[in-house]
């Protein structure tokens, strides 16, 4: 069947563009919406949105060309995305759809929660962790559920490990297996470069030349600042200075931001994570939660709640020690707060709707 003549394959778009990690996804996303995407192309109204400082997104046209700001106008736009721009470089006219995004909740609000996305067009996420202090093993569920709920795979990063003796950094990757559901974990110290080679490998494809993009998510204090200046090969981030009483670093990154790698590949910023609050869940938490899951197969009620039911397949599993009780207390922890969530928005919806003040469908 012949080739539309409007239709791109990859190697037709300009190396300026991929060196940005333009992707499959992304040429099909824009060929969904616009019927010649060559066109589109070739105005150089395509950029990548590498920062966004109150109201301004900092938008790289190419990989080695001069950026373009514009005004974030009526524009829902998160570090990492596509976009088209309007002819005159003014303002964006067009996020294309994203491949992942980081989100999480940001509002206090019990009823009017928001979700923020805090990075876009990521391929994998890096859960950054101090190995200098005791593993957080209830946090990195939750980092990892937002990680998996990203559509981007989730790596799990022990940061700092310089300060452990290579038997407590082989102990510690050992403690935190049970809670990793599967994914990769490295020990890493950004100060002395030990481990960062298997970082990089996550940032380009060597046997196919393409970049890939990593995003990074941590508390504050985890050295997310230093890992990144050690990524990229000189300082992009300030570092904060040690507190005193617990050896944590302060924090120091306000804004999200997209960062080159010396590799090629690119480094998506957030700002560091003094709580971690789920946003609705998709699939995350049946993902970081598998086995917990897995077990509940064996549960004799279909609609068991492992608490004091009979024949419970999730508190057998716990009795042989497939899994800590505390786990699955975290579990339905998370899974109550989605649930309370999803119907504190469904109230606030119908609110709204009794108000005349949420848009409806003209279509």
């Amino acid at each position: 069947m012949p080739r539309d003549a409007h239709e791109l394959s990859l190697s037709e778009v300009s190396e300026g563009l991929r060196q940005l990690a333009f992707n499959e996804h992304t040429l099909h996303a824009l060929q969904q919406k616009f019927s010649d995407v060559r066109t589109l192309l070739d105005a150089h109204v395509v950029g990548r949105v590498s920062r966004l400082d109150r109201g301004w997104s900092t938008i790289l046209m190419s990989a080695a060309g001069e950026p373009v700001r514009t005004r974030n106008i009526g524009a829902d736009v998160a570090v990492g995305d596509w976009v088209v721009l309007s002819d005159d470089f003014e303002r964006v006219e067009h996020v294309v759809a994203r491949q992942s995004s980081l989100t999480r909740r940001v509002s206090s609000d019990v009823v009017r929660a928001e979700s923020h996305t805090v990075a876009a067009n990521m391929d994998t996420v890096l859960v950054v962790q101090a190995a200098d202090t005791e593993p957080n093993l209830r946090r990195i569920e939750r980092e990892l559920v937002l990680g998996f709920d990203s559509g981007a795979m989730p790596v799990v990063v022990f940061n700092k490990c310089d300060e452990l003796s290579d038997v407590d950094v082989a102990l510690m990757l050992h403690n935190v297996q049970p809670v990793l559901a599967g994914v990769h974990a490295y020990a890493v110290s950004a100060k002395t470069g030990a481990g960062l080679d298997q970082l990089r490998a996550y940032t380009y494809k060597y046997e196919s030349e393409t970049p890939q993009t990593i995003a990074m998510l941590g508390a504050s204090g985890v050295g997310k600042s230093t890992l990144i200046n050690a990524l990229v090969g000189h300082e992009v981030q300030r570092t904060g200075e040690v507190r005193e009483g617990d050896s944590r670093g302060r924090h120091t990154t306000t804004a999200s931001e997209l960062v080159p790698l010396a590799n090629g590949g690119w480094l998506l910023d957030t700002p560091g994570l003094r709580v971690v609050s789920l946003w609705m869940s998709s699939n995350g938490i049946e993902r970081a939660f598998a086995d917990v899951f897995d077990a509940s197969n064996n549960c004799k009620f279909r609609d068991c709640k492992h608490e004091n039911e009979p024949s419970c397949g999730v508190h057998a599993a716990v009795a042989s020690g497939a899994f800590s009780a505390d786990r699955v207390a975290n579990m339905k922890t998370l899974v109550a707060e989605e649930v309370t969530l999803e119907k504190q928005q469904v109230e606030y919806a119908r609110t709204q709707d009794k108000r005349g003040v949420r848009k409806t469908s003209t279509d």
